[in-house]
């Protein structure tokens, strides 16, 4: 088990203050694509980092981490201003200069205690990353929120929140390594700053094409059996997949989509059909699997350029659905969720992406149904164990929790991480009903069993269980 849901801490902070850039910046005000201010991604995306003491330093983390995310954004100058609305629901960054959220803290706890392999839920994640009253609202409030927080043995957490409409994962992950490389002595960070947000823009004087996508994703459903989770009796586990447990779910499929399914196509497949079974859902109704897609690396068919600008650090990716009723998804073998899942993420490429835009313009930027929606993101190359701010690189940097804000319930994660054994692997934190969660558990052990003539490792669940 990882980290004791029961750990009980005390954390003393100091005063809230403002980190502004450390230099004069532009005053200007700079509207956000169209793919960022759906109302999907207007929330407040948590992060944490846990990092070890390091014998070769004995300066204080936090005037280091301070000092750096001033230095950064003079780079990154729109994320220390604030949000407005302007005509239509469309966002803009009032580039004001006033700066990011900072707490400093100490905790009377030392990192071992947080248990042999760190992994979400984390205890007391509250008092980690304090909600400042009124930081949480979308409008006029900072855009990033940190907290430093020092440990009795020398180490320290590092957590964070961003306003998600500003900047995506990819993003966040860029400007931590702009504060990593300064922190470290940088004059510049490596990779400049690209904003173009113009290239995520539905273009409102040109005449529309023809759609070519269903966008079902932002179908209107009504949620006529309650079926929205609710978030009273919810409990978080995290289960954790190593190569055994790959290993052991693999063989389920034939072996051609064994050849071409990825892991998250696996995964998701995987966890989309027990968690159907787990809600026991009427058979005719359907269900729906979201899917984080983007086409950040890929390449354009003439000249080899990014389709997304390295550098760029707004939204870039996709929510494409794939649906099927109850009855199927639970009748059908692991390939059928796992072929749907494949077919929904091949639909994304930029197309995709400007028909989303101009779909968010046209309708009033709608947020993707959550009706019998579950929602399933990749960030486990995206970076966060690679930041090094000068006392290495984090025991744990990623996701801080899994279902989160008014998504709870509906949102999990795949994060890279080790086990207690040292293992790379993924865990991935779920949410849901305490009932539910116990018939999700019992279909997760049918599928571990493994396939019928394939050898596969034997498989142990572990998972961590907390209330919300």
């Amino acid at each position: 088990m990882a980290g004791s849901p029961a750990l009980k801490f005390t954390v003393r902070r100091q005063p809230v203050v403002l980190v502004a850039p450390a230099g004069p910046t532009p005053r200007e005000l700079k509207r956000l694509s169209d793919i960022d201010d759906q109302d999907a991604l207007r929330f407040q995306l948590p992060i944490i980092h846990f990092f070890r003491r390091h014998d070769g330093r004995d300066d204080d983390p936090a005037a280091v981490l301070r000092d750096a995310i001033a230095a950064a954004l003079v780079h990154y100058y729109p994320l220390a201003g604030r949000l407005r609305q302007l005509e239509g629901r469309k966002l803009a960054v009032d580039c004001t200069s006033e700066g990011v959220l900072f707490v400093e803290a100490d905790a009377d706890i030392r990192l071992d205690q947080f248990g042999a392999a760190l992994q979400p839920p984390f205890p007391c994640l509250d008092e980690l990353l304090f909600d400042v009253p009124g930081s949480s609202d979308l409008l006029d409030t900072p855009i990033i929120h940190f907290q430093v927080t020092r440990l009795a043995c020398g180490g320290f957490i590092m957590a964070s929140k961003i306003q998600h409409t500003v900047l995506d994962g990819p993003g966040m992950v860029q400007f931590l390594a702009a504060v990593a490389e300064l922190a470290r002595g940088a004059v510049a960070p490596t990779v400049r700053p690209v904003w173009a947000r113009e290239l995520l823009m539905a273009m409102h004087d040109d005449p529309a094409p023809p759609t070519i996508f269903t966008h079902r994703e932002y179908d209107d459903v009504r949620d006529a059996s309650g079926t929205i989770m609710p978030l009273e009796s919810m409990v978080r586990r995290s289960f954790f997949f190593g190569p055994g447990e790959l290993s052991t779910i693999r063989p389920h499929l034939p072996p051609a989509v064994r050849r071409s399914a990825t892991t998250f196509d696996l995964l998701t497949g995987c966890l989309w059909r027990c968690r159907t079974v787990a809600l026991a859902p009427v058979a005719h109704e359907e269900m729906r699997m979201i899917c984080l897609v983007s086409p950040r690396g890929r390449k354009q068919q003439s000249g080899g350029t990014p389709v997304v600008p390295v550098g760029y650090y707004g939204n870039a990716f996709a929510c494409p659905v794939a649906i099927s009723t109850a009855g199927d998804l639970c009748a059908n073998p692991l390939s059928y969720a796992v072929e749907l899942v494949m077919k929904t993420k091949r639909e994304v490429d930029m197309e995709y992406m400007t028909s989303v835009a101009r779909l968010m313009v046209r309708r009033g930027r709608p947020h993707f149904t959550m009706v019998h929606a579950y929602v399933m993101a990749d960030v486990s190359k995206f970076g966060f164990r690679d930041h090094d701010f000068g006392w290495g690189t984090p025991v744990y940097g990623g996701m801080a929790e899994g279902g989160i804000g008014h998504m709870t319930g509906v949102t999990s994660f795949l994060i890279a991480v080790k086990n207690s054994k040292g293992e790379d692997g993924l865990v991935v934190p779920v949410c849901l009903p305490s009932p539910v969660m116990d018939k999700f558990v019992e279909e997760m052990r049918r599928l571990m069993h493994p396939a019928v003539g394939a050898v596969a490792v034997p498989w142990q669940l572990p998972v961590i269980r907390s209330p919300i």
